[in-house]
């Protein structure tokens, strides 16, 4: 049995909306005498990453966790504190070729959900980026208090979409994620870079 059409698109932002010059981290930790992958290794680990994904803990907080968790590292708090700080200064750069078919979608009557694990520091992001008007809901773990993959995840953002699920495609760049957009009923699609905007038009059939 064929799947109903989408009619609402809802985009992770990390990896496919925002994407990340490995660069700048790989610079600070150059400039700091840090190894290489470092900064990202602590923040990504779960214990300390967790708390911040479903609200328990702000990205402030978080971040002076990491530091403290270098300065074993570099002997000096300050000095942690000071590589973290000019590491987060960098908030990632708007994918356009995502920007562009987000706008398409949406001048085409298709409702254009933001579905991220975040933290209560998204909607800065979101306005230094210039996207603040560019989706139709916005939804955050961290204000949802559960992340991708679970299933209540995805029904919060079929609601905040006023979708059913059945009628919600969803792209992340994340094996994990995507199955879990399936197990709740969505449609999904694993995002490898803009080769796969042809298939997501056809997908959406607008």
């Amino acid at each position: 049995m064929s799947r109903e059409r989408a009619t609402a698109l809802l985009v992770d932002f990390d990896g496919v909306l925002r994407r990340w010059d490995p660069a700048v981290a790989a610079g600070v930790e150059r400039e700091y005498g840090l190894t290489e992958g470092v900064l990202g290794e602590i923040a990504m680990s779960w214990g300390l990453l967790q708390p911040v994904l479903v609200g328990q803990m702000s990205h402030a907080a978080w971040m002076a966790s990491v530091a403290d968790a270098l300065t074993p590292s570099l002997g000096d708090p300050a000095r942690a504190r000071a590589a973290v700080d000019e590491w987060q200064r960098y908030r990632g750069e708007v994918d356009p070729d995502v920007l562009a078919f987000v706008r398409e979608v949406r001048a085409a009557g298709i409702r254009v959900g933001l579905g991220t694990n975040a933290t209560d520091l998204l909607d800065a992001d979101l306005a230094a980026l210039g996207l603040t008007d560019e989706l139709d809901v916005v939804v955050n773990s961290s204000v949802v208090g559960v992340h991708k993959p679970a299933k209540e995840y995805f029904q919060a953002a079929c609601a905040a979409l006023d979708t059913p699920p059945a009628r919600v495609l969803f792209v992340d760049d994340q094996d994990r994620a995507v199955a879990g957009a399936r197990v709740a009923g969505l449609s999904a699609h694993r995002w490898s870079g803009p080769a796969d905007l042809r298939y997501l038009r056809a997908a959406l059939a607008y």
